[in-house]
């Protein structure tokens, strides 16, 4: 009554195709990560408002003051808001403008940095604008978290 006992015989596996699938899976899901990325160039639209004159806190007027007289970008932090504004300098007639017209966080190599795509607007050649000395400026109201490191503002004139 020597009886042995007898295990279930498993099927074979084929090695080869269960180490190519799990690499395909692998594969497929990098490339899912990671080419949104290489097509956008790693930028990340920001949102924003534009704040209105009535609506700048006392603190953002002054640091607009100190900045008026420089064409530049540039970002700040009051009440846990990051708030970006756009200089254009001193223009010596009125109709100057200038708008946001997009802000993006661009990735490159290491760092991040914030590009202030703008819009700049002078008054026509021959257009009537009063003689008085102005400084052009917007202010929005970001989404971000956290002041970027780096700013760059990318300025545009209408055809």
């Amino acid at each position: 009554m020597n009886r042995k006992v007898r295990l279930p015989k498993f099927p074979r596996l084929n090695w080869k195709l269960l180490i190519t699938v799990i690499v395909l899976i692998v594969l497929v899901a990098a490339i899912t990560r990671c080419v949104p990325r290489f097509f956008s160039g790693g930028e990340q639209t920001v949102n924003y408002v534009i704040v209105e004159d009535e609506s700048v806190p006392d603190s953002l007027k002054e640091i607009i003051s100190r900045y008026k007289m420089l064409e530049r970008a540039l970002a700040t932090t009051i009440d846990d808001q990051v708030y970006v504004i756009v200089t254009r300098g001193e223009k010596l007639t009125a109709g100057y403008e200038v708008d946001i017209e997009k802000m993006q966080i661009v990735k490159e190599e290491d760092e991040e940095k914030l590009v202030v795509y703008a819009l700049f607007t002078d008054p026509k050649q021959g257009e009537l604008v009063a003689q008085v000395i102005t400084h052009p400026y917007v202010i929005a109201k970001t989404d971000l978290k956290e002041l970027p490191k780096k700013i760059e503002l990318q300025a545009r004139f209408p055809e």
